[in-house]
C-alpha cells in the first residue's frame, strides 16, 4: 500500500512548479514526507509564503542570475534591487543594467540602522547615485531602509506604487541583503495568497523564480538570492555570521597610528599602515568582533602564535576552512578622502589628508576595494 502511495506522489509543487525532494531541506523543493498528505501538495517553501508570509530565499551564482534575468529587458517590468548598506560594494549586482534595460529601477539600501543617528541621509543618498553611475547602473529612486526596524518600508511601497503602473514586479538582490523581509511586506500589502502560486520558469534554465499573484493580476516575481563567493558571509562557519554582520548600530572606533603598526580584525583581517605621517583611522565594524592592535614587525608572529584563540572568530578548528590570506597594498592619495572596503567585513576611513601607503591581508577572494568616504 505504502509503495502505491509513493508511486502516486505528485513529482511538482503545484505551488511554485519546481521538483519535490524530502532529501535536503536547504535545497530548492523541500518536502517534508508527512506533508504530501496535504492538499493541495506544496514544497515548504510555498506552504511559509502561503501560511506565515515567510518568503525563504533560494540562492543561485551570479552565471546563473543572470542567465534567469535575461529577458526581463523585453519585458514590461519594476525592477527592485536591494542591496546592504554595510556591504554595499560586495553586495550590488553588476551588469544589472543591461538586462533591465529601460525598465524602472529602484534601489532599496538595508541596513541604513546601522549608521549613526547624526547621518547626512542626502549626502548619502548622492554618495551611492555616484557609486551606481559608475557601476553602469540608473536608478529611479534610491530608498534607505532598514528591514530589522521596519524603517523606510512606507516610502519603499509608495515609489512600488509610483512606479509598478501595469506591470510586474521582480525583487533582486545578494544573500543576506534582506530581501525576504521585503517579499514579506509586499505581499502583505498587494496579495492576499488565496489563489495558487505559480511559478515562471525561462528558456535555457533549470532555475525557477516564484511568482507571487497581486490582487490585480499582475505578479511579484521572487527571484533566487545570489551567493557572492567575495563576501565574508559566504566564506565564515554560521556560528561566526554574527561577529561579522552587525545587528546593533555600529561604533566607529578611531586608532591613532604611526608608521609601521597593524590593526588585527579577530583572526578574519588585518590592516598595515606601512608608510606615511601620524593619522587616524576609523574602523566601521561589528562591535562583536575584537581589534588587537601591534607593530607591524610582530604581526606574522603574533598571528601564527595566536591565530584562532586571541585572534579570534574563527577559532582554531575553523581556521583551515578559510582560503589561505592575500595581501593587497594600496597608496593612498594627498587630500583624498578614502574608505578601505572590505566586503561584508566593513571597512576603514583613512582620516589623515598626507596620503598613506597601508595594506589589508584577507582571505584569497575577499573583494577589498577603496572608494570615496561613504561618511
Amino acid at each position: 500500500m505504502n509503495q502505491q502511495n509513493e508511486t502516486q506522489r505528485p513529482v511538482k509543487c503545484s505551488g511554485c512548479g519546481i521538483k519535490l525532494q524530502t532529501g535536503n531541506k536547504d535545497l530548492p523543493g523541500y518536502i517534508p514526507d508527512v506533508a504530501f498528505e496535504r492538499e493541495p501538495v506544496i514544497c515548504q517553501r510555498c506552504f511559509r509564503i502561503k501560511n506565515y508570509n515567510e518568503a525563504s530565499s533560494v540562492s543561485v551564482d551570479q552565471d546563473e542570475f543572470l542567465h534567469l534575468l535575461s529577458g526581463v529587458g523585453e519585458k514590461n517590468a519594476l525592477v527592485v534591487h536591494i542591496v546592504d548598506l554595510f556591504d554595499f560594494e560586495g553586495s550590488l549586482i553588476s551588469g544589472l543594467q543591461r538586462f533591465v534595460g529601460n525598465n524602472p529601477v529602484i534601489l532599496a539600501v538595508n541596513k541604513c540602522d546601522l549608521l549613526p543617528k547624526v547621518t547626512n541621509w542626502n549626502k548619502l543618498r548622492n554618495w551611492m547615485q555616484q557609486r551606481c553611475k559608475e557601476h553602469g547602473l540608473r536608478t529611479a529612486e534610491i530608498i534607505l531602509c532598514s528591514a530589522k526596524r521596519n524603517q523606510g518600508f512606507e516610502r519603499l511601497l509608495e515609489a512600488v506604487n509610483e512606479l509598478r503602473g501595469q506591470r510586474d514586479v521582480y525583487v533582486v538582490g545578494a544573500t543576506n541583503v534582506g530581501k525576504s523581509t521585503l517579499i514579506n511586506r509586499l505581499i502583505s500589502d498587494y496579495s492576499d495568497l488565496e489563489q495558487e502560486l505559480t511559478t515562471s520558469r525561462y528558456p535555457g534554465t533549470t532555475l525557477d523564480t516564484v511568482k507571487i499573484p497581486l490582487d490585480d493580476g499582475h505578479y511579484i516575481i521572487d527571484t533566487p538570492g545570489i551567493v557572492y563567493p567575495w563576501r565574508y558571509s559566504e566564506l565564515v562557519e554560521r556560528k561566526d555570521l554574527g561577529a561579522v554582520m552587525p545587528e546593533n548600530p555600529l561604533k566607529p572606533a578611531v586608532y591613532q597610528l604611526n608608521e609601521g603598526q597593524t590593526l588585527f580584525f579577530g583572526g578574519l583581517g588585518r590592516f598595515d599602515f606601512i608608510q606615511g605621517a601620524r593619522q587616524s583611522f576609523t574602523c566601521f565594524i561589528s562591535t562583536t568582533l575584537k581589534i588587537h592592535r601591534t607593530k607591524l614587525e610582530r604581526a606574522d608572529s603574533l598571528y601564527q602564535d595566536h591565530r584562532g584563540v586571541m585572534l579570534a572568530p574563527p577559532v582554531t578548528a575553523d581556521m583551515d576552512k578559510l582560503p589561505q590570506w592575500q595581501r593587497h597594498e594600496f597608496r593612498i592619495s594627498r587630500g583624498s578622502q578614502t574608505d578601505l572596503f572590505i566586503s561584508g567585513l566593513g571597512w576603514i576611513k583613512v582620516n589623515g589628508t598626507e596620503g598613506a601607503v597601508v595594506a589589508v591581508h584577507v582571505p584569497r577572494g575577499v573583494k577589498v576595494v577603496t572608494r570615496p568616504s561613504l561618511i
